[in-house]
């Protein structure tokens, strides 16, 4: 994500002497396997539309995933913009000629701009962009990779998993609500907080809601139970991006992941998944929070550190049972193409 003109980057509204507020209105027309007369929707259709998403957002991170496991890449396309930008839009810096080659444009804001002349709101990621239009049909991120697994399933690889299985929705759904507001969302609270009191607040709220999930990760080996949920994916982008960037750089300096016994292990155990591991790139990351954040950090220097080769240790969690996959089989090996450029990882 990231912000309109009166925001901090990260699509945070922050001042002096406020509490943070995100700017949730999206473009919520969606990408569906049917679509009624008058429904904001369009339908789903291979090859068509082109999924904009920076390895170094948590929320675009979410759809990386997804796509991965669920083998979406014949039919849905993927751009990435570079990990920084500036208050006007995500740009296409790693791609020759900084020009996304589909799209054929430099920055994401024209895109949006396509859709609506005066759009009024942040260049955020992700965003499904339509190649018959070149203009964005949504960016609300939690419905997208809800969408991914429910409305493109005819063209899932075999094997792959459920990520939204429906006999478990309704506690998914106040898991992931939950995980949103406290976890995704707590870091930029305390990070973004304008006073002390404000940063006080959103500290406990966060550490509260970690130690919520290092509970219920103690007894089960992913947070829906033996199989990865989309769940798991929401939790993870957060986890992996705690001690290399929110730790330090928002202020959530209680303990560090690797401090917190069962959530370090499951994140470990994720990382080491294909799907998940294979689609972080660390170094964006701190690039892009370290360089964007200007008004948390003015001189942007990146820090060198933490040592990133624990997330390759052995984790234990295969002592809790269940199958990362469940009944299906894991994704094929990323292709060259969208191999993350600075991967810890040598498969």
């Amino acid at each position: 994500m990231t912000e309109p003109a009166d925001a901090t980057p990260g699509g945070v509204y922050s001042s002096k002497g406020k509490a943070y507020t995100r700017d949730t209105r999206y473009l919520t027309t969606r990408i569906m396997r049917s679509v009624a007369p008058g429904e904001d929707a369009v339908l789903v259709e291979p090859g068509r539309f082109r999924l904009i998403a920076a390895r170094a957002c948590p929320w675009a991170n979410r759809a990386i995933i997804d796509r991965r496991l669920l083998g979406l890449e014949d039919a849905l396309s993927i751009g990435f913009p570079g990990p920084t930008h500036d208050a006007d839009s995500w740009t296409f810096d790693l791609d020759p000629g900084g020009v996304d080659p589909v799209l054929g444009i430099h920055k994401l804001k024209d895109a949006y701009l396509r859709r609506d002349p005066d759009y009024p709101r942040g260049i955020t990621v992700p965003a499904i962009v339509d190649t018959t239009t070149g203009a964005v049909v949504t960016n609300d991120f939690a419905q997208i990779t809800l969408d991914m697994s429910t409305q493109w399933v005819e063209y899932h690889r075999p094997g792959a998993p459920d990520l939204y299985p429906l006999a478990q929705r309704e506690e998914m759904d106040q898991v992931m609500r939950y995980i949103y507001t406290e976890i995704n969302n707590g870091v930029y609270r305390a990070g973004f907080a304008g006073t002390q009191e404000a940063y006080n607040a959103a500290y406990d709220r966060l550490f509260t809601a970690l130690d919520w999930a290092e509970e219920r990760l103690s007894g089960r080996r992913f947070l829906m139970g033996g199989a990865i949920t989309e769940a798991d994916v929401r939790l993870f982008t957060t986890l992996v991006r705690f001690d290399a960037v929110y730790h330090g750089h928002f202020k959530t300096n209680r303990t560090k992941l690797t401090e917190m016994p069962a959530l370090w292990a499951y994140a470990r155990d994720l990382f080491q998944t294909p799907g998940f591991g294979d689609t972080v790139d660390f170094e964006q990351i701190k690039q892009h929070y370290y360089i964007v954040h200007r008004d948390l950090n003015p001189l942007q220097i990146v820090p060198q550190g933490p040592d990133l080769s624990g997330w390759l240790s052995e984790h234990g969690r295969d002592a809790l049972g269940g199958a990362p996959f469940g009944a299906g089989t894991p994704p094929e090996p990323v292709r060259p193409e969208e191999r993350a450029p600075h991967s810890i990882l040598t498969c």
